[in-house]
């Protein structure tokens, strides 16, 4: 009977195991879809990645111009937001990420199975996951 050590035993059965078992995260954010428009930035996919985030567009949306120090609105007759500036997508994505960080994700597991509840003048967010309560500092 071969000698196996437990690090070589690891590596086999993660070898026969399938690939999707291997993922260990099942929130992703979309990357920002769009285009360049003349002196502005048109992202196509804005709704989507607030539905993703499981939050209101116009919240995102006031976080996301006002760490991108640009105007901008939701058009709405296709749904598009279009940035009053050249934004670059790596930027854009950026911001969204760590909009999810303090907005979405919970502190205490990292889920993002949480809700925002505002009690008087303080935000909170309540994770569905694990029931922890965290403030958030506001900056919007």
């Amino acid at each position: 009977m071969a000698e196996f050590d437990y690090e070589k035993m690891l590596q086999r059965g993660r070898e026969k195991l399938p690939e999707v078992a291997l993922v260990t995260e099942r929130f992703e954010i979309p990357k920002v879809r769009g285009h360049i428009e003349g002196n502005k930035t048109v992202i196509s996919n804005f709704l989507e990645i607030a539905s993703t985030l499981r939050r209101d567009p116009d919240h995102l949306l006031k976080y996301v111009l006002k760490e991108l120090a640009t105007p901008g609105k939701v058009d709405s007759r296709n749904q598009n937001l279009i940035l009053g500036a050249k934004v670059p997508s790596v930027r854009i994505n950026e911001k969204i990420r760590q909009y999810a960080t303090e907005f979405v994700l919970c502190k205490e597991c990292g889920k993002p199975d949480t809700k925002l509840e505002k009690e008087g003048d303080f935000l909170f967010l309540k994770c569905q996951a694990c029931g922890a309560r965290t403030s958030i500092k506001s900056r919007i």
